[in-house]
């Protein structure tokens, strides 16, 4: 335990950052952009085929509930 507290004390010089610390933010910025891209890019995905969809809601009615697919609107 004590080697341990040694090495850690021997440490003075701070970690340098391989690139400057805005380049994370945009890095992080832009990552989460293009992840919004993907989740837009999936918009109205349920109610492209209108038919299929309301066959499976005329098929799987649970419990008597309406058709909750969207596709009768």
């Amino acid at each position: 335990m004590l080697d341990l507290v040694n090495v850690l004390a021997a440490v003075d010089e701070p970690v340098q950052l391989p690139f400057p610390p805005i380049v994370f933010g945009l890095i992080a910025a832009i990552v989460f952009v293009a992840l919004g891209f993907v989740t837009w890019s999936y918009r109205d995905v349920a109610n492209r085929h209108p038919q299929k969809s309301a066959k499976f809601a005329q098929t799987h009615n649970v419990h008597g509930h309406a058709d909750r697919t969207g596709a009768d609107h």
